[in-house]
């Protein structure tokens, strides 16, 4: 039996419906689908599905939440529209679905064909042009508004300029806003106040809508009379996604009619705030500018003093009694100098003076005896130690201290030689011999060797 395990490819039913997911989401680009809404359900997670149908069929539709935020309108069951889709399949279920990425009512595509020709044709011949546009004033006297008046616009526009700057006269021109007649009323309006002359700033506001809503503001004859206006337009219609002709063609565009009414208006509370700092700034600009001032005068009432004749005076009688001053020292100076000088020649007379050089003298001369008379007393006292000394010496050495011990020295008695041998004495020859005390003279009678 064979093993078809090993054979055959089996899918799973999630890899079926996850390969045909795939499939389908490769093989279709975005498509435009129109049809009419039914069994819509929006759970708590935003995200929003139901079915497009026809007469003949219907589809699965998935409109995520972040997708359906930026719808312009709030879809409901037994509406006709245009969806752009994502062709998919919902895997759990296995069902063919659509994921909406943008939905809009049904035949706003042709309002926004229409929409993107005028636009091209009225930018070509310059009516968009930003050299054309008057600029908005910094501080209007008067401020007209054309709109209806019934709508939630006016209000928001009045509440926000009598916060932000109380007291400013608002005009209101009341016209239709949406309609087949509403293009030439709000044109008339227009006119109208611009004729007047009554504003020196305008306001053109709507509050939100699909395109359909906003389409009066689309008109060609509109867009002509905005583009003919003497006074500075701000448009302000729909919210800030939108976009329509009389915004491009107008001096400014705010992206809601709150946002133009704080264009149209300054901030009171940060002019008061400017205010504060400019008046911070000028105070102490004034500061700087009194003591710039203030040593300004110092310096001109000092020169004023400078150039006074008692000022010179002043000087002059200070120069005296300095001039009197460095006199009396240079005189006390001279006199020191002087005396001093005196002094000096005195000492050298007196040391030049013969009475001092006798008295000199003379105590040279008692200090000369009084040195020679010790240095001779000092040399008789060496003497005597020395002679002593010698005579000790010599005494240590005589011959006669020899003689004491019992010694004697004989010697020829005719020539005085000292006899130290017999054989040179001769029998008969006289011989002196020299005692310790006293002498001998004999007669040698025989010698013996």
């Amino acid at each position: 039996m064979t093993d078809t395990s090993t054979t055959r490819d089996i899918y799973s039913v999630s890899r079926l419906n996850s390969e045909i997911r795939r499939v389908l989401e490769t093989s279709f680009p975005l498509v435009w689908v129109e049809g009419e809404i039914s069994n819509l359900v929006t759970p708590r997670s935003g995200h929003s599905y139901f079915s497009l149908k026809d007469p003949y069929a219907q589809v699965r539709c998935a409109l995520f939440r972040n997708r359906r935020q930026l719808l312009r309108f709030q879809p409901k069951d037994g509406d006709k529209v245009l969806v752009r889709a994502r062709v998919s399949l919902y895997e759990a279920r296995g069902e063919f679905q659509l994921i909406v990425e943008h939905m809009e009512p049904s035949g706003e595509g042709a309002l926004l064909r229409a929409f993107e020709e005028l636009k091209a044709r009225l930018e070509k011949e310059g009516l968009f042009d930003s050299r054309r546009k008057k600029p908005i004033p910094e501080f209007p006297r008067c401020v007209g508004i054309v709109t209806s008046p019934t709508g939630a616009a006016l209000r928001d526009i009045l509440q926000i300029m009598a916060r932000r700057w109380p007291g400013m006269p608002v005009i209101v021109y009341p016209t239709l806003v949406q309609g087949d007649s509403a293009p030439r009323e709000i044109a008339q309006a227009l006119e109208l106040a611009d004729a007047r002359g009554e504003c020196d700033l305008l306001i053109l506001a709507r509050g939100g809508g699909s395109l359909e809503d906003l389409a009066a503001f689309n008109d060609e004859g509109l867009a002509r009379t905005i583009a003919g206006l003497k006074t500075p337009l701000i448009s302000a219609v729909g919210h800030e996604i939108d976009f329509t002709i009389a915004d491009f063609v107008a001096d400014r565009r705010a992206p809601t009619p709150s946002a133009a009414a704080e264009l149209a208006t300054p901030d009171r509370e940060h002019l008061l705030h400017r205010l504060a700092v400019l008046q911070g700034r000028l105070g102490k600009a004034m500061e700087r500018l009194l003591q710039r001032k203030r040593v300004q005068l110092d310096h001109a009432r000092h020169k004023l003093r400078l150039l006074h004749p008692r000022q010179r005076l002043e000087q002059r009688l200070q120069l005296v009694d300095d001039l009197e001053r460095r006199l009396s020292q240079a005189v006390r100076r001279l006199i020191q100098s002087k005396t001093q000088q005196l002094q000096q020649l005195q000492g050298r007379l007196r040391l030049q003076s013969p009475e001092r050089s006798l008295a000199l003298l003379r105590q040279r001369l008692k200090d000369n005896e009084r040195r020679l008379h010790q240095l001779m007393q000092n040399r008789l006292a060496k003497d005597a130690s020395r002679l002593g000394t010698l005579s000790r010496a010599l005494h240590a050495v005589s011959p006669l201290q020899t003689l004491v011990r019992g010694y004697s020295i004989t010697s020829d008695a005719e020539s005085g030689r000292v006899i130290t041998d017999a054989s040179s004495v001769e029998p008969g020859q006289t011989i002196h011999t020299r005692l310790a005390r006293g002498s001998l003279l004999s007669r040698v009678q025989k010698v013996e060797e």
